[in-house]
């Protein structure tokens, strides 16, 4: 299905739905939703960092039918279905909603982002639309049945998403609670090593190559094999801290299944604040986040993940001073979304990330690897 026609089913079927006097008003809440759907179209970290709302969903209904909306390749991570979920992959940008319309209609459809899915949600045959509240444009929450108000105190995003609907907090994450997929082979390296992830969604997420280069060196002085790692449009970044390639690396050869395997197998791993982050937490590895213009308050472990083994380093700067979230102001949030460059709200240099010393981060890794 093309993203005209995807448009134009929507359409029809809200068309069709407006001739129904029941749909005037907004929908009671379902007591005991048969069919939920979690509607998103977010990348990894964010898509990972949803487990909580998994868990929840999973105690309080457990004999629903249970289905995530996610990118396609993210979706090979579910298979193994997760606190009972079940993935379907589409892309709104292409139109393609087969597996949506396949698996529809549902009793519950979760919108934990942005609401400009909440018309699709009620064109799948949603009988209830649960969301956060204003949304930007107001349009977005026009179809939202029940809005929640995002935290007005500190609290990572996959703790307040778990709040979308009542009950009991769920219990604290263990990795066990993933059942991994299984993953192509390939050459993993002899044991133990170190993850050690590069790439990032913006050049303001960087580590200097330099400093990557040192804690290489020193991981191997301790023992630890260090493996380079990156996305496959990244590989300039493993090239600039490794020139002489001293170090195996793992950059642009591996899918999320094989990454996970490669992460669940280290002795630790150490990353910019980025989706493989999440991914080796998810996994239970050791992990050592840099958190240069993000949140490490959002991204980190708050009350589901804190028994992880996680150490999120970060420094305070007076530019991280932006508090909007998936269009929503929110004072307590402390991040910063500029772009890299020279002009206006642009970033020219990575302060935030330079500002994490090589001295901190084996402090980080010394206090895991005797853990």
């Amino acid at each position: 299905m093309s993203r005209f026609a995807s448009r134009l089913f929507v359409l029809r079927r809200l068309a069709l739905q407006a001739l129904d006097p029941r749909n005037w008003t907004r929908r009671r809440p379902i007591a005991e939703p048969r069919r939920i759907l979690i509607l998103h179209h977010l990348l990894l970290g964010d898509t990972l960092m949803l487990t909580p709302l998994l868990a929840k969903l999973a105690a309080q209904y457990p004999q629903a039918e249970r289905y995530l909306a996610c990118p396609q390749a993210i979706a090979p991570l579910y298979a193994g279905q997760v606190f009972g979920i079940r993935p379907l992959p589409w892309h709104p940008r292409k139109g393609d909603i087969a597996a949506l319309r396949a698996a529809a209609p549902f009793d519950l459809v979760i919108i934990p982002a942005e609401n400009r899915f909440s018309p699709l949600a009620r064109a799948l045959g949603a009988r209830q639309v649960l969301a956060f509240a204003n949304d930007k444009p107001a349009w977005k929450n026009w179809l939202v049945d029940t809005a929640r108000p995002l935290p007005s105190t500190p609290a990572a995003f996959g703790d307040f998403c778990a709040e979308l609907i009542a009950g009991e907090a769920p219990t604290p994450y263990q990795s066990t609670d993933w059942p991994l997929p299984p993953s192509k082979p390939f050459d993993r390296p002899a044991s133990p090593y170190a993850v050690l992830h590069l790439g990032a969604s913006t050049p303001l997420k960087h580590w200097p190559a330099e400093r990557w280069l040192a804690l290489a060196d020193w991981l191997a002085a301790q023992g630890i094999t260090p493996v380079w790692s990156a996305g496959a449009k990244e590989l300039d970044l493993v090239q600039q801290a490794d020139p002489q390639g001293r170090y195996p690396s793992s950059a642009g050869q591996l899918d999320l299944p094989q990454l996970a395997s490669l992460l669940q197998h280290a002795r630790l791993a150490v990353c910019p604040d980025t989706g493989v982050t999440q991914l080796a937490r998810t996994v239970g590895v050791p992990t050592i986040a840099l958190f240069g213009p993000g949140s490490a308050t959002f991204a980190g472990t708050g009350q589901y993940w804190r028994n992880s083994p996680f150490t999120a380093l970060s420094i305070n700067i007076a530019c991280r001073d932006q508090h909007m979230i998936f269009r929503r102001k929110t004072d307590w949030i402390q991040r910063c979304t500029r772009g890299f460059g020279e002009g206006t709200n642009q970033c020219a240099r990575a302060l935030c990330m330079e500002g994490i010393t090589l001295a901190a981060v084996q402090e980080a890794c010394t206090h895991w690897l005797e853990a």
